[in-house]
């Protein structure tokens, strides 16, 4: 049974229905302002992935292109790649203070030496 999202062409608003039957063919009414004028979208599909198919496509040396690790919005999109792929966001505010530590920490080194 599945459930497809429409977009109500007078009032704009969108919303899913649940069909109970694959011979439904015409298109139902606005939950919001009941007019027949609507339009089916196209959903988004989401893909569960394994874990181990995470991982095996974070080793991919494709993943590391355009990284420059002395530019910081360099490393801000990779972070956020890298954690779109181990299906976890990664806030700005998280990779301006990984950032920050990885600036401290290098700068420390320079002027120990």
């Amino acid at each position: 049974m599945p459930i497809y999202e429409y977009r109500c062409t007078d009032c704009g608003k969108k919303f899913e229905v649940l069909h109970l039957s694959a011979e439904e063919v015409h298109p139902p009414e606005c939950k919001f302002c009941h007019s027949g004028n609507v339009r089916k979208l196209i959903s988004r599909v989401r893909v569960v992935r394994s874990e181990e198919s995470r991982l095996k496509s974070l080793m991919d040396p494709s993943m590391m292109g355009g990284l420059d690790e002395k530019d910081p919005k360099s490393l801000a999109k990779w972070m956020k790649r890298m954690g779109k792929e181990m299906g976890e966001e990664v806030s700005d505010e998280e990779i301006e203070q990984v950032i920050e530590d990885a600036a401290g920490g290098t700068e420390a080194q320079e002027s120990e030496e």
